[in-house]
């Protein structure tokens, strides 16, 4: 039986920062704290520069070089790990292989008999939607069923937390929209933890059960927005709006207008081209 603290995620004063040199360093984390429970979709938003995606790097083991504690299931993280997938902003499909053959590069390293890969295969393409087009290639298919690919590849080795880093950024707002519907599905089926990272701050009230709200130089949390709704949720929900202004103003900035004086007075002493 599965235990019910799977999947949960403890990061203890967490802090990163890129030498540029001997004597300079730029931090971009600091003294990051969050507890993430089992099963629980977290939403992390901010601009441009706050760290989200250093975050999510660091989450997943592609960089072991920090200060502070970043636990899974109370064991300390070691590198990448097939309990910890992740989808990307870039599908990163190999155009020479169909859908089939990109969700079983996952299985690569599997000691799955060829009928039990199939079967899990299947099974997976099944869960995003994408069972007639399982024998496409990626040229075959839109920005969306690709992203749905990566998605299901990402499920294929039934890992127990799901990182996702702007996964629907480059996608048009229909498609974004019904992916998004299509992740809170496959979440609530799946029921493993997720954590997603964008900068669009509808999409993080959308689907997060919190919304931890970072601002940047150096990224740091500023506050984490509980969204105490249940899903499946509607777009049209007034809570799910106010939710979303409360978010806005943290990136609202008031900006004094200024005109600017020119300090020749005189139009004679203007130099020009022609």
């Amino acid at each position: 039986m599965t235990s019910i603290n799977v999947g949960s995620v403890k990061i203890n004063h967490l802090n990163k920062s890129y030498d540029h040199h001997k004597e300079h360093s730029l931090k971009v984390l600091d003294d990051i704290s969050l507890d993430i429970k089992a099963g629980e979709f977290i939403s992390i938003v901010g601009s441009s520069g706050c760290g989200k995606s250093t975050l999510l790097r660091l989450l997943v083991g592609l960089d072991d070089q920090f200060e502070g504690k970043i636990l899974v299931d109370g064991q300390a993280i070691d590198g990448t790990s097939l309990e910890r997938g992740i989808v990307f902003q870039d599908h990163r499909l190999f155009p020479w292989l169909n859908v089939i053959d990109n969700i079983r590069v996952a299985l690569l390293n599997s000691q799955l008999t060829l009928e039990e890969q199939n079967k899990l295969i299947d099974e997976h393409i099944e869960l995003v939607g994408l069972t007639k087009f399982k024998e496409a290639f990626p040229a075959q298919l839109s920005g969306g069923m690709s992203q749905r690919v990566a998605i299901a590849r990402s499920l294929i080795n039934r890992p127990k937390i799901l990182l996702l880093d702007e996964p629907f950024g480059a996608l048009d707002a229909l498609t974004r929209a019904n992916l998004q519907k299509e992740l809170q599905r496959i979440w609530q089926t799946e029921k493993i933890t997720m954590i997603i990272v964008t900068h669009d701050v509808e999409e993080a009230v959308f689907l997060g059960d919190r919304v931890v709200v970072m601002q940047p130089n150096p990224g740091r949390i500023k506050r984490i927005v509980p969204v105490s709704l249940p899903h499946p949720r509607v777009r049209e929900d007034v809570r799910l709006s106010a939710i979303r202004n409360d978010i806005l103003t943290d990136f609202s900035h008031t900006l004094e207008d200024h005109l600017v004086i020119p300090t020749i007075k005189d139009f004679n002493q203007f130099q020009f081209a022609w």
